[in-house]
């Protein structure tokens, strides 16, 4: 029972209905129950990782809470022992039969002929999302940051709050309680607003997101047919297919909670209007950059073992690069744990590698780049800052690559094939008609993404939403009831789509 499935609309209906006529003080433990229930009708079998991972996380942070100033040892053991069994389930569910198959390639390159036998493990839903923030937690009273929850059913929800399960974002608990565990009284105006909120979602779902899946599924079906121009297609359909699925989802997660009148962060912030790969990654997916930037970055950069490094640095090599050494080699196992965390596969590791040395090198540039700008002066000009959007987004593009395709080779290879197989007709041959999309299509994709760039456009003064409310009646009838009518007439619906599925839920 996933977003886009009628049950889940079903689902929710009953929900807001009974969330809204219980006395005061039932509302969070009927959201716990949905939760459950959700996450029971996704694989029974599911409950007991997400039960291990409430419970151990639960019982450590009371234990740590509990030590005194002088048992700072204890405290210690009980953070590690419960990170390495949430990690350990983490790593055995998703990355075993990456491991296993890493292992047999050794193996037959030096000759032998034993192999081991690869696993049948069902992946848990969200269970990376659910993890990270349960972690983020232990962390956080570890470090004395918040307090640890004393109701172990409150942290339950914390846990399990099922609009966010699927594809995050990932909350922090001093965040999201604010707001979570109150009683929240009916307003027809934040209902109408998280409405709203989750209806833009199923338009870049269902309208854009899923219609240009099917031509990204087609050109990457077959390497010996789709290569060249049809990489350059398929890169940017898929930057486009990713984008309008993954913040489709995240807009009906934040407007679902909105109903409920819960406040969850947000995740996106205009991603493909950022002039440098550090920019947008300072805007796509927040929560997850600033969990690996506060989890991981900042422990690492400021240990003991790093700063005796950085002294090292500074003392042997030059003093820039000694100093800014120690920062790239700490983004380095940021990088490296983020691409792992996407997937079990060298593609995704090689894909965050790929993001730290572009970002290492633009780092280590910056210098000559300031000093370029000052003789030149073009940096404020909008012919430049359009060519750094764009240059941004086709370097986005080119990274996506690794995502689009099974194989490290398969993806260089294709890569190449751009600047060497000399297609380019197909751009105007009428060979895109052939890849599953329609004239049809086309238009309705084109219009679809001139929306999506107006409203990123508009948002930068103000909410869209607060901009249509000001209208009259008749102006905001017009828009909402023709994006639900352009939802349920345009969304790609039937045999050989599979709506059900965001992109983001393998992770």
């Amino acid at each position: 029972m996933l977003f886009t499935s009628y049950e889940f609309l079903g689902f929710i209906a009953t929900l807001l209905l009974l969330y809204y006529v219980l006395p005061s003080g039932y509302q969070w433990p009927l959201l716990l129950a949905a939760s459950y229930l959700f996450y029971f009708l996704a694989g029974a079998e599911y409950l007991f990782y997400i039960l291990v991972t409430t419970i151990t996380v639960y019982f450590a942070a009371w234990r740590m809470e509990q030590c005194t100033s002088k048992q700072k040892k204890r405290r210690f053991q009980w953070f590690l022992l419960c990170l390495a069994v949430n990690l350990g389930i983490l790593a055995i569910m998703k990355y075993t039969n990456f491991i296993i198959s890493n292992i047999n390639g050794i193996f037959s390159a030096f000759g032998r002929k034993g192999r081991f036998s690869f696993v049948t493990l069902a992946l848990p839903l969200g269970i990376s999302f659910y993890t990270f923030q349960a972690i983020g937690y232990l962390i956080d009273v570890y470090r004395g940051t918040i307090p640890a929850e004393k109701n172990i059913f409150k942290f339950a929800l914390f846990i399990s709050f099922f609009p966010q399960l699927i594809q995050g974002p990932i909350s922090r608990f001093g965040d999201l309680k604010q707001s979570l565990y109150k009683t929240h009284s009916f307003n027809g105006k934040t209902v109408c607003y998280g409405l709203q909120r989750m209806l833009w979602g199923y338009f870049k779902k269902l309208v854009i997101a899923d219609r240009i899946l099917v031509g990204v599924s087609t050109i990457i079906s077959d390497t010996h047919i789709y290569h060249g121009a049809y990489v350059l297609v398929g890169m940017v359909f898929y930057t486009l297919e990713l984008y309008a699925d993954f913040t489709g989802g995240i807009d009906i997660t934040i407007g679902l909670a909105e109903t409920l009148g819960i406040r969850i962060q947000e995740n996106f912030h205009r991603p493909y209007f950022s002039k440098s790969l550090k920019e947008y990654w300072r805007r796509w997916h927040i929560s997850m950059c600033a969990w690996f930037r506060d989890y991981l970055f900042y422990p690492v950069s400021t240990s003991n073992l790093m700063q005796k490094f950085s002294k090292l640095c500074r003392k042997k090599l030059n003093m820039t690069f000694g100093k800014h050494l120690p920062v790239h080699l700490s983004s380095f196992i940021v990088w490296l744990a983020t691409g792992i965390w996407h997937g079990a596969s060298w593609n995704f590791i090689v894909w965050g590698l790929c993001n730290w040395f572009v970002l290492m090198v633009s780092q280590e540039l910056e210098p000559f780049y300031r000093r370029f700008h000052k003789r030149f002066s073009i940096g404020k000009r909008q012919w430049y800052r359009l060519f750094q959007v764009v240059r941004t987004c086709l370097l986005v593009c080119c990274l996506n690559l690794f995502d689009c395709y099974d194989s490290l080779r398969d993806t260089f290879h294709m890569f190449v094939s751009i600047f060497t197989v000399r297609n380019w007709n197909i751009l105007w041959n009428g060979s895109l008609l052939q890849i599953g999309l329609t004239t049809a299509d086309y238009w309705t994709l084109v219009i679809g993404s001139i929306v999506l760039i107006l409203v990123s456009l508009i948002q930068r003064r103000e909410k869209v939403r607060d901009k249509i409310a000001r209208q009259s009646c008749l102006v905001r009838f017009v828009v909402w009831y023709g994006l639900f009518l352009t939802v349920i007439l345009m969304g790609v619906y039937g045999v050989g789509y599979d709506k059900s599925q965001f992109i983001y839920n393998q992770f």
